[in-house]
Order: C-alpha cells, then structure tokens, then sequence
C-alpha cells in the first residue's frame, strides 16, 4: 500500500511538472507563436521598419493580418510603434530591448528548420529511388 501511495506522489509531482511546462510553453506559443509573429520580428530584426516593407518582406500575408499581429506584438512588449509627425506621418516599428530574449529561440528554430528541410528532402529523394 505504501509503494502505491509514494507512486502516486511522484506521478503528482510529474503531472505538476508537466503543467508547469505546459504552461509555460502555452505563454510562448500565445506571445510568439503561429504562422507570422517570428517572421515578422525576424523581418524588422533585418531593417524592414515600415508597414509595407513588412508586407512586401513577407511573402504572403495579408495586411489586416499584419495588422492584428504587430498590434499582438506591441501587446506582449516585444514591437513598438514610432509614429514620426510631419507630413506623411511616417509609421515605422521597432523591436523593444525584451524582444532580444529571443534570439536562442529563433536560432534553434532556424537551425532545427533546415535540419528538417534536409530530412524530408533526403527522405523524398530516397523515396524516389526506391
């Protein structure tokens, strides 16, 4: 009876644990994650401030998308938005110093990114031959 007691102990210190990474990694994934906020960092990362160089950087996405998701992006403090006055009012956006915290994450997803690519290319060709 003991050992089912400890066993259960340990099984709700590993659920808790489970929980805390879940957690944790549901925080990141709401703050960064989906099919744009990277590629729109990594975009202003490279020098493109404006709206529509971001849009013209990134193949596909819409403006109204482009839209929401910098304004996600300033919400989760990693984007800010400068708005110079004059005439035209030019509207660039910047990374915010917060934003840096994520440069291990998007180095070990572009690396684990061509890794993969390679793999299912490898894997084509090989289908392929055979």
């Amino acid at each position: 009876m003991d050992k089912v007691k400890e066993g259960h102990g340990e099984d709700k210190a590993f659920t808790e644990e489970c929980n805390v990474i879940l957690n944790a990694v549901g925080d990141a994934m709401y703050a960064i994650g989906g099919k744009w906020k990277l590629r729109i960092i990594i975009s202003i990362a490279r020098g493109n401030k404006r709206f529509s160089e971001l849009k013209r950087q990134i193949a596909g996405i819409s403006g109204r998308v482009l839209s929401s998701e910098l304004k996600e992006l300033e919400a989760n403090g990693l984007v800010v938005k400068k708005v110079a006055v004059g005439y035209p009012v030019l509207i660039e956006y910047e990374l915010t110093p917060y934003s840096q915290t994520l440069e291990k994450v998007v180095e070990s997803l572009v690396d684990w990114g061509k890794q993969h690519r390679e793999k299912i290319k490898r894997e084509f060709s090989e289908d392929k031959a055979g």
